[in-house]
């Protein structure tokens, strides 16, 4: 059921999805392997879609952890209202992380330790994603980390205008391989 969602909200979507199925848990596993689960407050999750980076965040977290998602698909975020409504300390917002300020006031956040992102920056548009990673970089604690994950490395020098310093790593269990970016030091005085 999954899987057929996913590939019709890449037909009817394809800016916004990104992909024809979802994440595998490799990649799942990759994208919250640095996260800090002991002393971790609060983590974002960009364009969770079915909840394969959720399910991971949910397993690892302290349950006084809070966790914030911002889907902006429709048929996902109700997909994700149902599936995780038992779920304390869980927030699903259907939105745009562009205004991920607005929901971190909503819901009296004061910070994201992590930012976790399912978002496809290669088809998105460039203002959409500039202001994304222009308010993600405002929210993120000093020391946080922006993880997101693309299919090729060429975001990579976009990124970096928002964040000095990127790791990478490669998982080639996904269906496409995909691109780990773990990103800190974020840069709060971007000018475009």
């Amino acid at each position: 059921m999954k899987r057929w969602l996913f590939l019709f909200q890449y037909i009817v979507n394809p800016r916004t999805v990104g992909a024809i199925l979802p994440s595998s848990r490799f990649l799942g596993s990759k994208m919250v392997e640095r996260i800090n689960f002991k002393n971790v407050k609060y983590i974002v999750e960009y364009g969770p879609g079915t909840g394969v980076f959720t399910e991971k965040l949910l397993e690892k977290r302290n349950p006084q952890t809070i966790i914030l998602l911002v889907e902006n698909n429709k048929e996902f975020y109700l997909l994700l209202k149902e599936k995780f409504k038992e779920e304390k300390n869980l927030f699903i917002v259907n939105g745009s992380a562009e205004n991920i300020g607005k929901y971190l006031k909503d819901y009296r956040i004061p910070y994201a330790d992590y930012v976790i992102s399912g978002l496809p920056f290669a088809s998105l548009p460039k203002n959409v994603s500039i202001k994304i990673l222009i308010n993600t970089a405002k929210i993120l604690k000093k020391d946080g980390e922006f993880i997101t994950f693309q299919y090729t490395k060429l975001k990579k020098a976009f990124i970096e205008q928002f964040f000095t310093k990127i790791d990478v790593k490669r998982e080639i269990r996904n269906l496409p391989p995909a691109y780990v970016f773990n990103c800190s030091n974020p840069q709060n005085n971007w000018e475009g």
